[in-house]
């Protein structure tokens, strides 16, 4: 059996059995009957009970091994030690089984549940996720733990050790345009672990770019294996956890992590071009560059222009992007030239970065951005144009369209250009309710047309100089 073949039962399952709902309808498991069920789940839900015979409206069983029809995930919320009987008298029904509970190899009292806790479900004949995680959330499968998380089927395969950890992603995922083609939660790696689901997002025609958030690799010489022969063939951002002493200590205490040396995982990322990353924000921005752009390794990305208003704003970027070994140098002779041939208002700045007050931008309703773009374009003909736009200083200076056009005439010069160069948007904002939703439409509609957007000219430098190493490596 193939790794597609193995896992897709998990991403797509037709049956679900749930263990531990109540026949009062107010435990987590019947919470994840009702979120499925909303989600769109159209397979067959099994609850499973010891004596109810019904379940939020749902013929109940007694074990795994009576369901009518073999298990494709099992979703499992009891008391620990109940739990190995339960996997160990399935009878090789069920194919995937989520323990939930948490008190195994997290704890020192709970290693020995654990390691029978692996036994049980080998002898049940199916694969263990977990125990201590929260679940998987997948739009293909519609199964979903989390409460919210777009229905649409993308491109992002996460693996995340920390349940809590993969509800922020999902959200903070929605919140700034991505979309997974699967997201599970592993909690303790009992048995299925990081590389086994590495293994099949690289081999998933659903999955463009793969984001895992890692304590420790068990199996870390077959992690390095997996990534090594894969020839960076697709992105992998890793978030690792516990990379200082400290954070080691946080980690054994959260999933029973015993996390090798930080610079292991830095050599691990030099030699197979996987990307790590320090914070959520920095993994979720990456990943969101990687499902919006594609990687051009025959022209690397160096040469970088800034465009926009906010002088300021573009002097600490160039020093931030410098530091990352983004190139942002001024402008040839012939670009100067052709820009200061548009007679641009006082103030207007023509080398690099471009720093365009709104007095200027506002020229012809916004249309005078595809003019500059395009000199921009033909004459430089950077790797990757970041713009930046304040849409506070636009407020009551401007007509509304203004913000629209300026959108729309980099939109068309990027068309007109197509490969020339990775375009990246910039939408900053002062938090004013009014504006921030005018920003989320913004997102939305540049999103849709496959352009990152970021709230800040750093949180789109990071996963920039990102996309350049992949490129390069």
């Amino acid at each position: 059996m193939n790794i597609i073949e193995e896992f897709t039962p998990l991403f797509a399952p037709k049956t679900v059995a749930v263990i531990g709902a109540s026949t009062k309808g107010n435990a987590l498991p019947n919470v994840f009957i009702r979120r499925i069920r909303e989600f769109g789940f159209s397979g067959d839900i099994y609850p499973i009970h010891p004596a109810a015979a019904e379940i939020d409206g749902l013929t109940a069983y007694k074990t795994l091994a009576d369901t009518p029809k073999p298990v494709d995930y099992a979703y499992i919320a009891v008391s620990g030690a109940q739990i190995p009987g339960m996997l160990a008298a399935a009878k090789g029904h069920v194919r995937f089984a989520q323990v939930i509970s948490s008190g195994f190899g997290e704890v020192d009292e709970g290693k020995d549940l654990q390691a029978e806790l692996v036994s049980a479900a080998q002898a049940g004949g199916m694969r263990l996720l977990g125990p201590n995680c929260l679940g998987i959330y997948t739009p293909r499968g519609r199964v979903t733990f989390a409460e919210i998380g777009p229905k649409e089927v993308g491109h992002v395969g996460i693996v995340s050790q920390s349940g809590g950890l993969g509800t922020d992603i999902i959200r903070r995922g929605l919140a700034r345009g991505l979309k997974f083609s699967g997201l599970v939660t592993v909690g303790n790696c009992a048995d299925v672990t990081p590389s086994d689901l590495l293994e099949f997002y690289l081999a998933d025609p659903q999955t463009k770019v793969i984001g895992m958030y890692i304590e420790t690799a068990k199996d870390g010489r077959r992690l390095f294996d997996i990534l090594r022969n894969a020839k960076a063939s697709k992105p992998v951002v890793i978030l690792k956890g516990g990379r200082t002493q400290q954070g080691l200590a946080a980690a054994a205490s959260h999933t029973g992590s015993l996390a090798g040396d930080d610079r292991v995982w830095v050599a691990l990322a030099r030699q197979t071009g996987c990307m790590l990353v320090d914070t959520l924000d920095q993994f979720v921005d990456t990943l969101l560059i990687f499902q919006s752009l594609t990687p051009r390794p025959q022209r690397p990305t160096q040469k970088v222009v800034l465009f926009g208003n906010g002088g300021g704003t573009s002097v600490l970027a160039t020093d931030y992007y410098s530091r990352l070994g983004l190139d942002v140098t001024p402008f040839a002779q012939e670009a100067i030239n052709a820009l200061a041939d548009m007679k641009l208002p006082p103030g207007t700045s023509i080398t690099n970065p471009v720093d365009c007050p709104v007095g200027t931008l506002q020229q012809d309703d916004g249309r005078v951005a595809e003019k500059i773009l395009d000199i921009i374009y033909s004459q430089r003909k950077p790797e990757a144009l970041v713009m930046h736009l304040n849409l506070s200083a636009f407020v009551g200076r401007t007509k509304p369209e203004v913000l629209d056009n300026l959108v729309a005439a980099a939109m068309r010069v990027q068309e007109k250009y197509p490969d020339r160069s990775h375009f990246i948007l910039v939408l900053r904002s002062d938090g004013e309710p009014g504006l921030e939703a005018r920003k989320r439409e913004f997102r939305d509609k540049a999103v849709a047309l496959g352009v990152p957007v970021y709230d800040e000219m750093a949180n789109a430098g990071h996963p920039l100089a990102a996309l350049a190493t992949f490129e390069r490596f």
